[in-house]
This record gives structure tokens, sequence and C-alpha cells, in this order.
């Protein structure tokens, strides 16, 4: 490997680290020191997001596709016929300030094969890390693979020089590694995400206690699973997020498709994972983590996949008709999150908005409401959607419904829903007819 060139090895290990998604940069600040360069508010740069919206440029690159296991699933299994490279620890440091100081990158993604032993490829990682930190004073963002299996000890180091640190999980279930990566083993990986995530708590509660502590990988760890490469069902892999999320404290889980290669293991399948599988894994990640909803709400034993053609958000409130629809002018703000249309800011502008005015139809259109999705949905004070009307079943519902508009007073709650008064003339047919009421 002599003879290949900084560059050569750079298009290399470029390439090969292109199959971890997990290349996120949020949650970390980190303000220039005054000392040496950067700070953190073309080939190996991947772009990502900070929560701000912000896209940034992260060098994106294995220290080494030389790997000792043969994941069945992976391109740079000991078995796969692959050019191989490696970096020393002085090329990464080297790239890096170059790249930076072009202004090309941000930050730095750096994740490796498994060479001699787990200790072994972590110390050298580890080594980059402390290299850009303490003798270059590198500010900028730092994102390190944490290797399942390595001591405690290079785990406690990494988290003083990374911003985030992240163990794959690799395959949604032990049974999955059983069948494609019988080397590695569910509880020696979330034995390593528990170390992580026992330190950063030890750290950050003292951190309450004196400020000035130093941090432990301040933008928390996340974690990626291959989906389609075994037949685990969207049930399977939506539970297995929950729990990590709930044990470990992730900040994120990211769900990479399956794409096939030439000349792959009969044990994988022929057809590559579809785009939209993951767009709506991801989507149900986000119902998880923001809005409130469970993994058992999400996907049922009876229908274990989700609907590649409508969004589980969508797909959830058409299974519970009972709960809609929603009076935004009243309805507290976890129903208000369950509704279709309606995003996880605007939610909260809503509430904000309506501690002033009541909300029609039309400040909904210029909060950029998706009203196509959500207007079935929802009551506003000059919208009913006709199946708001369809939960006053019961005499005593609607005798309390014409009591309360002759009386002009407040409207009973109906289902956990206030009935608005203000009705264009069009809802206020629709409710006549349904109910009987005039």
């Amino acid at each position: 490997m002599a003879s290949l060139t900084v560059q050569q090895k750079l298009e290399i290990l470029a390439d090969a680290a292109k199959y971890d998604a997990s290349c996120a940069s949020s949650g970390a600040k980190r303000a220039g020191n005054g000392k040496g360069i950067g700070s953190s508010d073309g080939t190996g740069i991947c772009h990502s997001y900070t929560p701000d919206g912000r896209c940034i440029s992260l060098l994106k690159i294995l220290l080494t596709n030389f790997c000792t296991y043969d994941c069945v699933f992976c391109v740079n299994r000991v078995s796969s016929d692959i050019r191989r490279a490696r970096f020393s620890v002085e090329e990464v440091v080297t790239l890096t300030l170059d790249f930076y100081k072009r202004n090309y990158i941000e930050g730095l993604f750096l994740s490796s094969g498994i060479i001699q032993s787990p200790d072994y490829t972590m110390e050298q990682l580890v080594q980059v890390a402390k290299t850009l930190r303490s003798v270059h004073h590198f500010g900028g963002y730092m994102h390190i693979k944490a290797i399942p299996g390595c001591a405690q000890r290079l785990i406690d180091e990494a988290g003083l020089y990374a911003d985030r640190l992240s163990a794959n999980i690799e395959l949604p279930t032990q049974s999955d590694l059983v069948q494609l990566a019988p080397e590695k083993k569910t509880a020696v990986i979330e034995g390593t995400m528990s170390q992580i995530a026992d330190r950063k708590a030890e750290v950050d509660e003292d951190r309450r206690k004196l400020p000035s502590a130093p941090k432990f990988a301040p933008a928390g760890q996340s974690t990626q699973m291959v989906i389609g490469a075994t037949s685990s069902t969207d049930r399977d892999i939506i539970q297995r997020a929950s729990s990590l999320y709930g044990d470990y404290k992730l900040r994120r889980v990211y769900y990479t498709g399956f794409s096939p290669y030439p000349e792959a293991d009969t044990r994988l399948p022929l057809q590559a994972t579809p785009r939209m599988r993951e767009h709506r894994l991801y989507q149900a990640d986000w119902l998880m983590r923001f809005y409130g909803f469970t993994a058992d709400e999400i996907t049922t034993e009876a229908d274990p996949e989700l609907n590649l053609a409508v969004d589980p958000k969508l797909a959830w409130a058409r299974r519970h008709p009972e709960f809609f629809p929603v009076d935004v002018n009243a309805a507290p703000r976890e129903a208000l999150l369950r509704v279709p249309g309606l995003g996880y800011h605007n939610v909260d502008r809503i509430v904000r908005i309506r501690k002033y005015h009541r909300l029609a139809l039309e400040d909904l259109r210029k909060l950029h409401v998706r009203l196509k999705d959500a207007a079935e949905f929802v009551v506003t004070m000059d919208h009913l959607p006709f199946t708001a009307a369809l939960p006053f079943t019961t005499q005593q519902q609607e005798d309390e419904l014409a009591l309360a508009a002759v009386a002009d007073a407040p409207m009973p709650v109906v289902h956990g829903v206030v009935a608005t008064q203000q009705l264009d003339l069009f809802a206020t047919a629709a409710q006549s007819a349904a109910t009987g009421v005039l």
C-alpha cells in the first residue's frame, strides 16, 4: 500500500465511507479558541444539516477499509475483492486541516474497518482526534465512530475530543446478525452504546455542578442500521429504534437501504430496498421523537409494514377517526401534533397565536399548513369538516348541542374536541343535515 498516493487513498477511502449515513452534525457548538483554527456553530465531502437548517460540509472518510470481519452485507468485508488502502494518523490530520483551510469543509466524520482488534482500531481514531484538538487546536466539528467492544478508557478519551460518537447497530435484530454478520453480537454493540450513554450522563451531571468541567460528546451518540437486507419488518425496525432511543438516549437512528452488488452472497436480496421505504421509516422515526407517538401506534401486528403510498401520520389518522376532528383553537398541543399536515413548529405557532385571537382556515394557510391533508381533521372558527358531525351519535349529545346553540353557551366537548360556534354557511348546513339539529 506504500505505493498509493494520499490522493489515491482518499479516492478509495472516501468512496468506502459513503455507505455510512450517520454523518450528522447537529447539537454541538464549539467556539474558536484563539490558538488554532476552526469553529462549529469535492472528494470525501458529505453534506449534513444543523438544527437551525444550515447545510454544512464534512470530510467523510475511513481510516482504512481493511477489516477482519466478514459481514455479508458490507462491501468492506474481509472476503470482498476490492482495492484496499489505509491512512496514517498524520495523513488524516493533514487532510482535515488542508480541506478546512481551503474552506471545503467544516468538520470531520471518521470511521474505520476493524484492524487487529477493536482496541487497536479505536486507539488510531482517538489519536486522530487528539492530535487535531490538542496539537493543532482544531475547533471544527468531529464525529468519530466508536468501535464496539473497545475498552472503556478509549470511549472516555474519544468523548473528550469528539462532538459526537456512534456505534452502529448494523441490523435490526440479533437473528439478523447471526444470519449476515455472525462475528458481531448485539450485546457487544449495545454494551458500547451503554458505555457512551453512562459516561455522558456522568459528565453532564458534573457539568451541572461545575460548568467549567470538560464536555463529553456534546452532540450525543447516534447509530445506523441496514434495512432490507433481511426479512425484518418495518414494525421490527421501528420497535428496535424505539428501544435504542429509550435505553441509550440516542440522538438519531439512521436507516440505510440495502443496495445489491455484483457477485453478492445468495443470502442477500437481489433487489435494492425502495428509497420510499427509507423515507417512511424516517417519518415514523420523527413521529416517535417529536410527535409523541409510540412504536406500537405506528404499525400493528396485523399490518407490520408501513404503507409506501401514505405517510405514517396520515395512515394513523385514518385508522383512528374517533380522535378527530381536532379544534385548533382549543385542543391541547399533544392532540394538535397528531393532525396530518400540522408540523412540529406550526403546532407551536398555533398554540402561541391562539392566545391572542381565534384561528380561521386562512390563518392556517398563511402558516403554510398542508390544508389538503389537514382540512378534514381540524375545526377552525370558520371551518367544520363534515366528519365533525359524525361523532354526535347519541340523543343526549344532540340535545346538549342544540341547547348550547339556543342559549348562546359554550359548545360541549365531544370526544375531546370542542365544536366551534363560528361556522360558515356551508359548514352549518352540513352539521344540520347530519344531526337533525336546526
